[in-house]
C-alpha cells in the first residue's frame, strides 16, 4: 500500500506515535481493528470508571443526541418567540397573507422592520454566547487532555440548561427580550454547546483507528442530525398546539438527562494526569498555540492543518450563516410559513445528517475522503442556489432536497485534521475547532443577518447566492491539496473498506 504521501507529510517520529503512548514494533503491525479495539479496552480501565455500564455498546452517542435535540428544539422555537414579540412590540398585525402564495410583492415597512430587528437580535446573542465561550471552549478542551472528558461532557450541559431556564423565566414574566443574552452568557461561562461538541468527537478520536475516524466521526454528526430532526419536528407540532413554555421544558430535560448519562454511562477515554487537574491556567490555552505554531511538526502537516481549518471555517460559516435565515426566510411572504411547515423544514434539514451518513460510507468505497467532501459541497451549493430562487413551498423543499449530501464535507475536515495531530493532543484540537465554530456562528450572523435586511429591496434570496460562492473556495483548497498528493486517508479508506 502506498505510503508516499504519509510520509512527505508527517515525520517518521510522528508516524509512529509518541513514546509514552505504550506502542511498539507489535502494534504497528496490528490491524485497524485490533487497534481500535485495545483503545476501547484502555477506555473502559482507565481511571474513571462509570457507575453502570451501558449494554448496548456505545459511548458518547446518547450524550450528544441528547443536546442535539435540546439545542434544536430551541433554537427555531425562540426565533419564532423573537419574531412575534417584537412584532407586538411594534404593533405589527402580522398579516403576511397579502404577500403569500408565490406573490412577488416586497414586505410592507412594518414587516421589513420585524424581520431586521429579529435579524439583529439573533445576532447580539450569538455574539454574546462567543464572546464568553471563546475563551471557556479552549480552556476546557485542553483541560480534558490531562483530566479526561467526561468533566467537559457533564459542565456544559448543565449550562445549557441553566440557560433554558432563563428562557422560561423570560417567557413567564414576559421580560424584555435583552433577557435571552444572559442565558447565552451563563451557557458560555460553562463551554456551551460548542464545549459538548468538542469533547465528544475527542472522546470517538480517543477510542478509535486512522482508518476507521471518518466514519466514527460520521456518526456522531449523523446523532446531531437525528436529534435535530426529531426536535424540529416535535417542537413545530408542539408550539402550534401548547404555545413555547412546554417545549422549553422538554429541552431544560434533555439536557439534564445528557449529564447524568454521561455521569453513569460513559467510560473515561483517557487517563487522567494527576498534575494536571488545575483549570485556570495558561498552560491549557499554550497547548492549543502550540498545536498550530509548533516548529517541531513540520512545516507541510502545519500548513495543512491551518488550510483544513480554514476550509472547515468557511464551510460551517456558510451552515450556520444559512441556517439562520431559513426560518426568516420561511416566515415572512410570500412563503408565509406557520410553525408546522417551519419544523416539516427544518426537519428535512436535518434528514441530510443521515443521508450523508450513506452516502459518505458508500462513496469511501470507491473514493478518497476528498472527493467526498467534494461531493458534498456540489450538493450544497445546488441546494442553496435553490434556496435563493423559492418563492413557493414546493420549491423550498426541492431545495432541502438537493442539500441530501451537503453534510460530508465536515467529517472529512474533523477527520483529517484529528489524523495531523498527536494522541495527546487531540482535547485541544477539538477544542480549537469548537472555537472556530463558535467563530463561524458569530461571523455567520453578522454577515448574514446583516446581508439578509440590507438586500430585502433588491433580491430576497441573494444571501443564499452569496453563501453558494463562499463554498467554492474550500472546493479549490481539498481537490488542490488532493491532486498534489497530500491526502492522508486513502490508504487508511481502502484498511477499512
Amino acid at each position: 500500500m502506498e505510503e508516499s504521501d504519509t510520509s512527505a507529510i508527517l515525520p517518521q517520529d510522528f508516524l509512529a506515535g509518541p513514546s509514552d503512548s505504550g506502542s511498539s514494533l507489535e502494534n504497528v503491525c496490528e490491524t485497524p481493528a485490533a487497534v481500535e479495539k485495545d483503545a476501547q479496552t484502555r477506555s473502559r480501565t482507565a481511571t474513571g470508571r462509570p457507575p453502570l455500564s451501558c449494554p448496548l455498546g456505545v459511548t458518547v452517542e446518547p450524550a450528544i443526541f441528547l443536546s442535539m435535540f435540546s439545542v434544536a428544539l430551541q433554537r427555531p422555537l425562540y426565533t419564532q418567540y423573537l419574531w412575534e414579540r417584537i412584532s407586538a412590540d411594534l404593533g405589527y398585525n402580522g398579516t403576511r397573507d397579502r404577500g403569500c402564495g408565490g406573490s412577488t410583492r416586497p414586505p410592507d415597512a412594518a414587516e421589513q422592520e420585524v424581520e431586521s430587528l429579529t435579524a439583529h437580535w439573533n445576532l447580539y446573542i450569538n455574539l454574546g454566547g462567543f464572546a464568553v465561550g471563546l475563551l471557556v471552549v479552549t480552556l476546557l478542551g485542553s483541560w480534558s487532555d490531562r483530566v479526561g472528558r467526561r468533566p467537559v461532557l457533564i459542565i456544559p450541559n448543565l449550562g445549557l440548561a441553566i440557560q433554558g431556564l432563563v428562557y422560561l423565566l423570560v417567557m413567564y414574566l414576559h421580560l424584555p427580550v435583552a433577557w435571552f443574552l444572559l442565558g447565552r452568557l451563563l451557557s458560555g461561562l460553562t463551554g456551551d454547546f460548542n464545549a459538548i461538541i468538542a469533547g465528544c468527537f475527542a472522546y470517538v478520536a480517543d477510542i478509535s483507528s486512522r482508518g476507521s475516524r471518518t466514519f466514527r466521526v460520521a456518526v456522531l454528526e449523523a446523532s446531531l442530525g437525528v436529534a435535530g430532526m426529531m426536535a424540529s419536528i416535535i417542537g413545530g407540532q408542539w408550539r402550534q398546539a401548547q404555545g413555547y413554555i412546554n417545549p422549553f421544558w422538554l429541552a431544560v430535560a434533555t439536557n439534564l438527562a445528557a449529564a447524568l448519562y454521561v455521569y453513569l454511562f460513559v467510560p473515561e477515554s483517557r487517563t487522567p494526569d494527576p498534575g494536571g487537574a488545575r483549570i485556570f491556567t495558561r498552560e491549557h490555552h499554550r497547548a492549543v498555540v502550540r498545536l498550530y505554531c509548533s516548529q517541531s511538526s513540520g512545516v507541510r502537516r502545519r500548513a495543512s492543518l491551518w488550510l483544513y481549518l480554514f476550509c472547515f471555517f468557511l464551510v460551517v460559516t456558510v451552515h450556520f450563516g444559512s441556517k439562520d435565515l431559513y426560518v426568516l426566510y420561511e416566515l415572512s411572504s410570500p412563503l408565509c410559513w406557520g410553525p408546522e411547515l417551519i419544523g416539516w423544514g427544518s426537519a428535512a434539514l436535518h434528514l441530510a445528517y443521515l443521508s450523508s451518513l450513506l452516502g459518505l460510507r458508500t462513496m469511501q468505497l470507491c473514493l478518497a475522503d476528498s472527493w467526498v467532501a467534494l461531493a458534498g459541497l456540489a450538493s450544497n451549493i445546488a441546494g442553496l442556489v435553490v434556496f435563493s430562487v423559492a418563492n413557493t413551498t414546493a420549491l423550498m423543499f426541492t431545495g432541502y432536497a438537493l442539500c441530501f449530501l451537503y453534510l460530508t464535507c465536515t467529517p472529512v475536515l474533523r477527520s483529517k485534521m484529528s489524523k495531523l495531530v498527536d494522541v495527546s493532543e487531540q482535547g485541544a484540537l477539538f477544542a480549537s475547532v469548537a472555537c472556530v465554530e463558535g467563530l463561524c456562528s458569530f461571523v455567520s450572523s453578522g454577515v448574514f443577518s446583516s446581508l439578509y435586511p440590507a438586500t430585502l429591496p433588491i433580491m430576497k434570496g441573494l444571501p443564499f447566492l452569496v453563501a453558494a460562492a463562499v463554498l467554492f473556495v474550500p472546493a479549490a483548497i481539498i481537490g488542490v491539496l488532493q491532486c498534489q498528493g497530500q491526502d492522508l486517508d486513502d490508504r487508511d479508506n481502502r484498511e477499512t473498506s
